[in-house]
């Protein structure tokens, strides 16, 4: 789940973080109180959506007078904000925090994150901070630096020294980023985040460090221990259909393409995906169904896929193993029927009672193609897809 960057900052200030003043608005006249109450002459406005890349959009401003912050948060509110993470439909700016400028000497890039691979956190740092970090990322390796954490220890103070040493700090800025440091992983560790990343972490010309934006992701299956942060998810901020999908039990993720895939099991769900896209089709989406899929589930997974209009064609690959395929295919029954569905659909299923499943929806008179196998199952609903497009 994640949080915006007002809610971001809040926690970060709990934990004794230092970030800009700063307050969220929901009108270009609250955004001016803010200002108001914030003193000043300089101030930064920030649409509040869940993506990156938002200056670079035009979702940062940074205003000199209470009249262009008024029409900064005018421009913002109530708008779609396009970025390159958001896709092209944008997402919708509901709220803008507005904060005090800052003297900006330098900027840091600082992120927490689980490196997978070795089942460890990563503590990640640069001294290229700010909007082009992705390049940096791309073009530069070299200047991103990270230690990874062995989870008995913890993060320890001679790692903080070594970040700090490669981000060139000296001084009283040794300690500070130590504490800082210290601080975002007993945050990352004590909220179960899967992502802490500040960028940028400026240097002001004072010599303190400021974390000026921050994102936070907190592990979605962790949030039973969190009721305080699960009350600040945004619903608006997520795709409506993948929303839908979750209140139900089913992992769904929309993607481009016009082959519809329900499946069970991810890593069948994904080989699903790699064969269709192999073979000269794009699937429209990933849809798990889980392992204890019942009938009423698939025909929810049905209605959640035909929800898209760029579906041409649905295939449906099931291994009956925890699941039995004959529940699997009284669902697809049942959900063909009550949804109407008109566009073809291509099902492929193995495992425990796949023999009954297949005379299940060879008596149910409707047209369902089967499939021998994977291959088979992929090459037919790619065509079947052309010619729905024909």
């Amino acid at each position: 789940m994640n949080l915006h960057e007002y809610q971001a900052k809040d926690l970060l200030r709990r934990y004794g973080v230092a970030v800009p003043q700063g307050a969220v608005a929901a009108t270009p006249q609250e955004a001016v109180a803010v200002a108001q109450n914030l003193g000043g002459a300089l101030w930064v406005v920030k649409a509040q959506v869940h993506a990156g890349g938002r200056g670079k959009a035009g979702g940062v401003q940074l205003v000199r007078n209470l009249a262009a912050l008024r029409a900064a948060a005018a421009r913002m509110l109530g708008r779609n904000l396009v970025t390159q993470q958001t896709g092209s439909t944008g997402l919708p700016v509901e709220r803008v925090y507005v904060e005090s400028g800052s003297d900006i000497e330098r900027e840091i890039y600082l992120s927490l994150t689980l490196n997978r691979e070795r089942g460890r956190i990563a503590v990640i740092a640069s001294s290229a901070g700010g909007m082009d970090i992705e390049e940096v990322a791309h073009q530069t390796p070299e200047k991103i630096i990270a230690v990874a954490v062995h989870p008995a220890a913890g993060l320890q103070p001679y790692q903080c020294r070594e970040l700090a040493f490669a981000l060139q700090l000296a001084g009283k800025q040794l300690g500070e980023f130590q504490d800082l440091a210290m601080a975002l992983y007993r945050l990352y560790i004590e909220n179960d985040a899967s992502l802490l990343e500040i960028n940028p972490l400026i240097l002001t010309r004072a010599g303190a460090l400021l974390a000026l934006d921050a994102k936070i992701n907190i592990d979605a299956n962790a949030l039973f221990r969190h009721p305080e942060l699960a009350a600040l998810r945004d619903a608006n901020q997520e795709d409506p259909l993948e929303r839908r999908a979750s209140e139900n039990e089913l992992n769904y993720v929309s993607l481009d393409g016009d082959i519809a895939c329900m499946v069970n099991g991810a890593g069948l769900a994904m080989a699903t995906m790699d064969l269709i896209q192999l073979h000269g089709g794009r699937p429209a989406n990933f849809l798990d169904v889980g392992g204890g899929a019942t009938a009423e589930r698939v025909a929810v997974a049905f209605e959640i896929i035909f929800s898209n209009p760029k579906v041409r064609a649905v295939l449906i690959n099931i291994f009956g193993g925890i699941v039995r395929c004959d529940i699997i295919a009284q669902g697809v029954v049942q959900a063909v029927k009550s949804v109407g569905v008109k566009l073809p659909v291509v099902v492929r299923l193995e495992g425990t009672n796949a023999a009954e499943a297949r005379a299940i929806l060879a008596a149910s008179g409707l047209a369902i193609t089967p499939a021998e196998d994977l291959t088979d199952a992929a090459r037919k609903v790619i065509a079947l897809a052309k010619q729905a497009h024909a």
